[in-house]
């Protein structure tokens, strides 16, 4: 049974205020996105891909257990012919702003990372490691949501020494044909700010070392930090890879114009490979919102040859049309008003009226 804010739907319902698009399965064990921020009013719509799924309420401390009372659409067969749709779905309506913690209670995909979650501040890396046994989520000790960036094919293992603080100190490491080698055996944080008065990252372009980490800094309106490739600047790693490879994403950050607080993300530098990265709001990578750490300045493959393919191709290409992969949202009109236990959901099949929350 479902609770009264979640309804299990035939075809993708739409809701009045926001609406963020969630894949389920499809392929890799994983929610698409793997978080969102939302307000209360806004909906969550979670789409059934291969094979079968769930989308079942937990809590931080318990991430792979049904919370009691939680909501949970049950389980969502999807045959591996069907990749054409229609796609079984399930709306769920957020309340507040308190974390809502999710996963997938089908077999041992929980343990393998496969959650989710509406509003985690600062605590999903702690939740997903908690329900992978990697260690015990506390709702008292928030961590900095971490990933590790994806390494392309062509990194080699190489050995560097290096001498600094009186120490000389020798290295293994996995090197990109044309990068520079390691000069310093101790780590920094680059802080990235995200937006702001402008579509920009800024700094856009820098040199970082192995070990090194990435911190983005998420300024006013509603950006993202997801990667993507060299060849296709505004599209998800994920979603382009023929091998596989499942790229980091921030999910959407949304902050007020008058916040004195801002989100952060940080990417840990494991090799001296590019690293490529753009922001998935519409319109904003083909106005040249992107980043990249590591480029070959000195080949084909730099910064400039970048953000120029991803103004040149964004108007033509798919990485601004919604789907599903990404958390889009949208804005609907003359909903039916219907009534599941007493609850009111607003619920209908209604024309969509372009228009992304905080672009």
């Amino acid at each position: 049974m479902f609770s009264s804010l979640f309804l299990a739907l035939g075809a993708v319902s739409l809701a009045q205020a926001a609406q963020f698009n969630v894949t389920v399965g499809g392929g890799p064990l994983r929610y698409d996105p793997q978080f969102v921020n939302a307000n209360p009013g806004d909906t969550i719509i979670f789409t059934f891909k291969q094979s079968n799924h769930t989308a079942s309420q937990s809590t931080l401390t318990q991430p792979c257990v049904k919370a009691p009372n939680g909501f949970d659409s049950g389980y969502m067969p999807v045959s591996a012919s069907n990749t054409d749709g229609p796609f079984p779905a399930a709306q769920f309506t957020v309340q507040d702003t308190n974390p809502v913690w999710v996963y997938c209670k089908q077999a041992n995909h929980c343990q393998q990372g496969m959650v989710f979650a509406i509003n985690p501040g600062t605590q999903f890396a702690a939740f997903q490691a908690a329900a992978m046994g990697n260690t015990t989520a506390s709702s008292s000790s928030p961590v900095s949501t971490t990933a590790t960036a994806t390494t392309p094919t062509g990194v080699v293992t190489a050995t560097a020494t290096i001498t600094g603080g009186g120490q000389t100190v020798t290295t293994t490491y996995g090197s990109f044909p044309g990068s520079a080698a390691p000069t310093s055996g101790t780590s920094t944080d680059h802080v990235v700010i995200v937006g702001g008065s402008t579509l920009t990252y800024t700094p856009s372009n820098i040199t970082a070392q192995i070990g090194d980490t990435v911190t983005f800094q998420f300024m006013q309106k509603n950006h993202t930090a997801t990667q993507s490739t060299f060849a296709d600047p505004c599209r998800a790693l994920t979603l382009t890879s023929t091998s596989g490879q499942v790229g980091f994403d921030s999910g959407f950050m949304a902050v007020a114009s008058n916040a004195t607080t801002f989100p952060t993300y940080t990417v840990q530098i494991n090799d001296t490979a590019p690293v490529w990265v753009y922001c998935k709001q519409s319109g904003h990578c083909g106005q040249g919102m992107v980043f990249s750490v590591n480029a070959v300045e000195s080949g084909a493959n730099n910064f400039a040859a970048f953000k120029a393919l991803a103004i040149q191709l964004n108007g033509t290409s798919s990485s601004t049309t919604s789907t599903g992969a990404q958390a889009t949202q949208t804005q609907s009109s003359g909903v039916v008003k219907m009534n599941d236990r007493g609850t009111n959901v607003l619920v209908g099949l209604v024309g969509v009226v372009a228009g992304m929350f905080l672009v």
